[in-house]
C-alpha cells in the first residue's frame, strides 16, 4: 500500500500560480497511474486530471484545461500539479491518488479505481 503525501498548497491571489507535489512511499510509483482530485466546501470531490504511469499521457477536466499541468518524476516518486491562472473557483482541498495500471476510461479519471489516497492540501484563491 502506497503512502501518499501532498504538499504545496496555500493562499494565492486570483491569476496566481501554485505547484502541488505528491510524494509516495512504500513502493515504486512507476507501476501506478496518478490522479489529482479536489473537493470544495459543500461540494462532492471531483477529478482534476490524471497521468499514466510513464507520464506519456495526461487528461484533464474541462474546467482546468490550459491552466493546469500534471507531470511526474518517477525517480523521485513524485507527481506534480502546476496550477496557473488560478481562479476563486479553484479553491478546494486537493488530493493525490494512485491507481495500479491504467484507470479506464482514462479521460474520465474514474475516482473509484484509485486505491491509495493522500490526506490533501488546501488551496485558497482569494484577494
Amino acid at each position: 500500500q502506497l503512502h501518499i503525501v501532498e504538499s504545496g498548497g496555500g493562499l494565492v491571489q486570483p491569476g496566481g500560480s501554485l505547484r502541488l507535489s505528491c510524494t509516495a512511499s512504500g513502493g515504486p510509483l512507476n507501476y501506478f497511474a496518478m490522479g489529482w482530485f479536489r473537493q470544495a466546501p459543500g461540494k462532492e470531490r471531483e477529478g482534476v486530471g490524471c497521468i499514466t504511469n510513464t507520464g506519456s499521457t495526461t487528461s484533464y477536466v474541462d474546467a482546468v484545461k490550459g491552466r493546469f499541468t500534471i507531470s511526474r518524476d518517477n525517480a523521485k516518486n513524485t507527481v506534480y500539479l502546476q496550477m496557473n491562472s488560478l481562479e476563486p473557483e479553484d479553491t478546494a482541498t486537493y488530493y493525490c491518488a494512485a491507481a495500479r495500471g491504467t484507470p479506464l476510461p482514462f479521460s474520465a479519471c474514474p475516482e473509484e479505481q484509485f486505491g491509495s489516497w493522500g490526506q490533501g492540501t488546501q488551496v485558497t484563491v482569494s484577494e
